[in-house]
């Protein structure tokens, strides 16, 4: 049996799609929005059966997240656009879903055959 979907989220493209004052509390907000997609990981998206395997990756004030069954959460020791670029890389060969409006790391990971969704899938 092959390894289910890859999904990457990119907790501050996500996050900040959505003024609610997650500025106030970037490490609460990263919370909130890992347990909105511990569903995802049985039900899957839109377009994308689960189950699924999903990685939120934080950076900044969000780092320090702690994984929960169903998601879990990379640290990003630096860019976190950089950490998606790197799960994506070492996804090779396996299909991989990126969550991001960020058009730059759309592109940097769309070369590495990654498929690329916006954070409505997620965040609705």
């Amino acid at each position: 049996m092959s390894a289910p979907l890859l999904m990457i989220v990119d907790a501050a493209n996500v996050v900040g799609s959505v003024p609610d004052g997650w500025w106030r509390d970037r490490r609460g907000a990263a919370e909130r929005l890992r347990d909105m997609l511990v569903p995802y990981a049985d039900d899957g998206v839109p377009g994308f059966p689960g189950p699924l395997e999903v990685v939120l990756v934080v950076e900044g004030a969000a780092r320090g997240v702690s994984s929960v069954a169903g998601v879990r959460v990379d640290s990003a020791p630096g860019s976190g656009d950089d950490r998606i670029v790197e799960l994506a890389a070492e996804a090779a060969g396996r299909r991989c879903l990126v969550v991001t409006a960020d058009r730059e790391l759309r592109d940097r990971v769309g070369v590495l055959g990654a498929e690329v969704t916006g954070p409505r899938t997620v965040r609705p």
